[in-house]
């Protein structure tokens, strides 16, 4: 039997909206030719509203949250009010529901070498991205601002969701907080992954969990990147890291790997010939400097650190201010690139 896409599961699901809604959706109840909930993770209320029959507004299994603007179809409705993260297990779960077999495994010796292989965390990634939101006006926008990030030209790689799901571990209860949602990409820019800071409930700063971070995706070569590179740019780990070197470089192409192991790993421009690393003061920081070092040398590329005073570059800029960070990035630069990224931000 055939693989069925996302597409062909909505619709499929579409089909049997009003079934699917008194499965996952219990606590709304039918009006007309729309199911009313409160939202897509089954909170008891009416301001969401599922599609039920097509009309001349659209097929059924559409919904839309009149509250929060959000809309969707019915395998966001599965994935919210089931607590899932991957695509693959909303999927398993639509396909059971539909009674549907599970799709054939695509064997290994198929994918072509240096593609990275379709899985169902990618999947999941871009469909978390998709639906989240710009970052403007958001609780995003006021932790970066507390972090002393204030110029935030050229972030379209960062969302908002205002209830991302959490789990502490496999086995606990499913919760819900803020978080900013980052997009990883390859060099193409195709988003193949997505890191997502969870955030306290008034954007403040992080949530009071015992893991604020985690990345989804195809990660190995990839990052959430800060304008087009050219021959010149920078790495680093952190997105708050790279965000803070951005407000004294604007001009600069950017990208945060998220870990040392992923900034070891950073694939190249084929244009690239000066990498910035903007290293961490931490051990690992300095692991992933050599290893990126002699990765960019073997490439022909001249490679220059840019050191922080402090822990890492947020630090330097809360602690000093911004034009502390620039001077002291400043006199780290070549010549010829003060002029090129500093010169509107001297």
């Amino acid at each position: 039997m055939t693989r069925l896409d996302a597409s062909d599961l909505a619709t499929r699901l579409g089909r049997e909206a009003e079934a699917v809604c008194r499965h996952y959706l219990d606590a709304g109840r039918r009006q007309g030719n729309y199911w009313q909930v409160g939202d897509a993770r089954n909170t008891p209320g009416r301001s969401m509203f599922v599609r039920l029959k097509e009309t001349v507004k659209g097929p059924p299994g559409k919904w839309t949250d009149a509250a929060t603007g959000e809309h969707g179809d019915l395998l966001d409705v599965i994935r919210e009010s089931c607590g899932l993260i991957d695509f693959a297990d909303v999927a398993r779960e639509a396909r059971s529901f539909l009674s549907l077999p599970r799709p054939e495994p695509v064997p290994v010796t198929k994918k072509r070498p240096g593609t990275p292989a379709p899985s169902g965390s990618s999947e999941a990634a871009r469909r978390l991205f998709a639906m989240s939101q710009p970052i403007g006006g958001t609780f995003v926008e006021a932790y970066l601002r507390n972090r002393g990030i204030t110029d935030l030209h050229g972030t379209g790689n960062l969302r908002f969701h205002p209830r991302c799901y959490y789990r502490p571990d496999d086995h606990g209860p499913t919760e819900t907080w803020p978080a900013m949602i980052a997009a990883v990409t390859d060099l193409r820019g195709t988003i193949t992954g997505a890191h997502r800071t969870w955030l306290s409930p008034d954007g403040s700063d992080k949530a009071p969990i015992d893991t604020q971070r985690k990345a989804m995706g195809d990660l190995l070569g990839n990052a959430v990147r800060f304008g087009i590179a050219g021959d010149v740019m920078a790495a680093g780990e952190g997105i708050e890291t790279i965000l803070s070197a951005r407000q004294a470089l604007p001009h600069m192409a950017m990208a945060a790997a998220l870990s040392a192991a992923h900034l070891a790993a950073i694939l190249f421009p084929d244009d690239l010939r000066r990498l910035y690393i903007v290293r961490d003061n931490d051990p690992a920081g300095e692991s992933a400097r050599d290893s990126l070092v002699d990765r960019a040398n073997a490439a022909g590329i001249e490679v220059i650190v840019l050191t922080p005073k402090l822990g890492d570059f947020n630090e330097d800029l809360r602690h000093f201010g911004p034009d502390a960070l620039r001077a002291m990035l400043r006199v780290q630069l070549a010549p010829q690139d003060v002029a090129r990224f500093m010169s509107l931000a001297a």
